[in-house]
């Protein structure tokens, strides 16, 4: 029987599609098996290698099967005509790690006519590369990732391929074919997380857990939904390990998730632990929504009583959070931004200025639009048009964050619009980015944040930049948005201001970054030297402190000190000079609103001299520009207000506002 009809019928029309598309540049591809990178096809299609390549042939001769030699053929030009593949890639390692898959088909009498028949084990995989001499690595899996992967790589693309069925309804999901997902304009932060895989999910309970992420697959961020296919793979896999079979999610108790804790506790011990958090809490969240839900298969007890608040392990704290903030060495800093116009691939130029000006995240600097990046606001003070950069703040939701930045800057910013507009078509540059990639597999996609990163670290090796132990330095993109924030600091810049212009969603979030440098807090620390609170003695050797009701003491108390307090209220007997953040109990007069607090008609002089009093208070610091102490004696004021109009028609009043004069 011919290998053509063992293709299944539904099948047969795609395959058909294969074929037709091999016929392509004078039916080249189907009809060859040995192509050589120096015929004028490659040329006509512009499949050129890169690098230095150890072979100038491809081959793909020694497929005996027609059908996966076909198929084979497919995912080859595919990828190589649309750059999903270099041709350097293909020549050195690709062809000859499907050279191993298919030997790996023959040896283990897998017959299928097809990839989309082929269900490859992975240790199986993995145990017959070992015994080809290939490595593992620290995970115990196959060093090259080539190799590791491609079993999985050729045989996910032809079942893609054959797949018909709605995207949500496959066994795996490419980000790239749902409409309305959460991801950065860039993609995926690795390519490894384009695609999320439901196979490992037991048969018994796939289509239920695929049904949730129906639900949340446009709701949650594209790699909220990723980590929690990883974290229910775990969950499951754990039972199904222990001896527990199909139908035990519904019989599931609190002694079976102790269990599970308890293994969490031991195996991810010594691991983040914001991440060990999201293996108990993720879960949860899950059995509530099913339960909720009324899911056929959901656990019948209460999640709540199957999974407490407190078996959530404590995330990170915020302190251990800042010590993770990175921030770039001075000297490191000067020598990147002297020696940034000699980065390798120019394009990566413009990009790197912005970071270092604006202190966004590189996903946002690479998501601006040439059409609306770049404004120009009226400035009432300085009767000029300012510069400001527009754009998208994808993690906190920020449509369009507007912050200035300087003329030159700007400058910078036009000449990569006008560029921009001039290589931009509705085919390759459909949204309009600034920093937009035009041809290969990327196309109409921006610059890639991972080629930024690579392309600094190579000007680090090549300009021998090196860190205080004298070793080449360690670059993360995210260190310039923590300097630029610590920058800000330092210049004086107000934390509500930094929180705006880096986008954050939390004040809290900022003061990660609200830190100085070593030099600065020495420089405030000395100015601090003239206050001469202390002085010593010069003939005891002793330190001695001085007498503020002497003369000396005097000089101390200074218009700036008095200056720094004066958002402070007027008090009783006093002014108090506690700093305007700091609560206090007794600030305001708190009788007023105690429980044990009376008062009567005789007290009705002193509300009106009080009054009186803080009238006056109020406009004075509104006529200071003191708007903090102003409002807070405005509260003042109205307290009193209230009481003593209270008073006037009750006679005798206590906190609760009846009169007790009956009594």
């Amino acid at each position: 029987m011919d290998n053509l009809q063992l293709v299944k019928s539904n099948q047969q029309s795609k395959y058909d599609e294969i074929i037709e598309y091999l016929k392509q540049d004078n039916a080249y591809w189907l009809e060859n098996d040995k192509w050589s990178i120096n015929d004028e096809v490659f040329k006509s299609n512009k499949i050129v290698a890169e690098y230095k390549v150890s072979s100038k042939n491809i081959k793909i001769d020694f497929v005996r099967n027609k059908i996966l030699k076909n198929e084979i053929k497919y995912y080859l030009v595919y990828s190589l005509k649309n750059k999903y593949l270099t041709l350097s890639k293909v020549l050195n390692e690709h062809q000859q790690a499907i050279r191993y898959l298919v030997e790996y088909v023959e040896f283990h009498r897998l017959n299928r006519q097809s990839f989309k028949d082929i269900n490859i084990d992975k240790n199986k995989w993995t145990l017959f590369l070992i015994d080809k001499g290939f490595k593992l690595n620290k995970n115990n899996e196959i060093y090259n990732t080539t190799y590791r992967c491609i079993c999985n790589t050729v045989s996910d693309f032809i079942n893609d391929f054959y797949d018909d069925r709605e995207e949500t309804h496959k066994d795996i999901w490419y980000s790239k074919n749902i409409k309305g997902v959460k991801i950065p304009a860039s993609g995926a932060s690795h390519a490894n997380y384009n695609a999320i895989n439901f196979s490992n999910i037991p048969i018994y309970y796939r289509e239920m857990v695929k049904k949730y992420f129906r639900t949340i697959i446009t709701k949650k961020s594209w790699m909220t939904c990723y980590h929690t296919a990883k974290y229910l793979n775990y969950f499951f896999n754990y039972f199904y390990s222990n001896g527990y079979n199909d139908g035990f999610l519904e019989k599931l108790n609190r002694n079976d998730v102790e269990k599970y804790l308890y293994y969490i506790g031991n195996e991810r011990r010594d691991k983040n632990k914001t991440e060990n958090s999201k293996y108990v809490s993720f879960i949860r969240t899950f059995l509530e929504y099913i339960q909720m839900s009324q899911y056929d298969k959901a656990p019948k007890k209460e999640a709540s009583s199957l999974i407490f608040q407190d078996d959530i392990p404590k995330r990170e704290l915020n302190k251990d959070e800042v010590k993770k903030a990175k921030f770039i060495p001075e000297p490191i800093l000067k020598q990147l931004d002297n020696n940034i116009m000699d980065l390798d691939r120019p394009q990566y130029i413009p990009t790197y200025i912005l970071l270092r000006e604006s202190g966004w995240r590189g996903t946002d600097i690479l998501n601006l639009r040439y059409d609306n990046c770049l404004e120009q606001i009226w400035n009432n003070k300085e009767q000029k048009y300012n510069y400001y950069l527009c754009g998208e703040i994808t993690k906190t939701g920020i449509a369009q964050l507007k912050i200035p930045i300087r003329d030159k800057v700007a400058e910078m910013i036009q000449k990569a619009i006008d560029k921009a507009k001039e290589l931009s078509t509705e085919e390759n540059n459909p949204k309009k980015y600034l920093f937009n990639t035009y041809e290969g597999k990327l196309k109409g996609k921006p610059l890639n944040k991972e080629s930024l990163l690579n392309t600094i670290k190579r000007l680090i090796e090549q300009k021998d930049i090196r860190d205080i132990n004298e070793e080449l330095y360690h670059f993360r993109l995210h260190s310039l948005r923590h300097t630029r924030a610590k920058e800000y600091v330092e210049q004086g810049m107000g934390i509500s201001i930094i929180q705006q212009i880096l986008g954050h969603q939390s004040l809290q979030m900022t003061v990660h970054y609200a830190t100085v440098t070593e030099n600065t807090l020495y420089e405030k620390w000395k100015s601090t030297e003239d206050l001469d609170l202390f002085r010593v003695n010069s003939e005891t050797s002793k330190l001695e402190q001085v007498d503020l009701n002497s003369d000396d003491g005097e000089n101390i108390i200074r218009y700036e000190y008095v200056k720094k307090n004066l958002d402070a209220v007027r008090v009783p007997f006093g002014v108090c000079f506690k700093p305007s953040k700091l609560p206090c109990k007794q600030q305001m007069n708190h009788c007023l609103t105690c429980a044990s607090f009376c008062t009567t008609f005789e007290n009705i002089p002193e509300y009106e001299k009080e009054i009186d009093h803080v009238r006056k208070q109020i406009d004075i610091s509104e006529r200071c520009g003191r708007e903090l102490w102003a409002e807070k004696n405005k509260i003042y004021l109205n307290l009193l207000e209230e009481t003593l109009e209270k008073v006037k028609h009750q006679k005798i009043v206590h906190k609760n506002s009846l009169s007790r004069e009956d009594n």
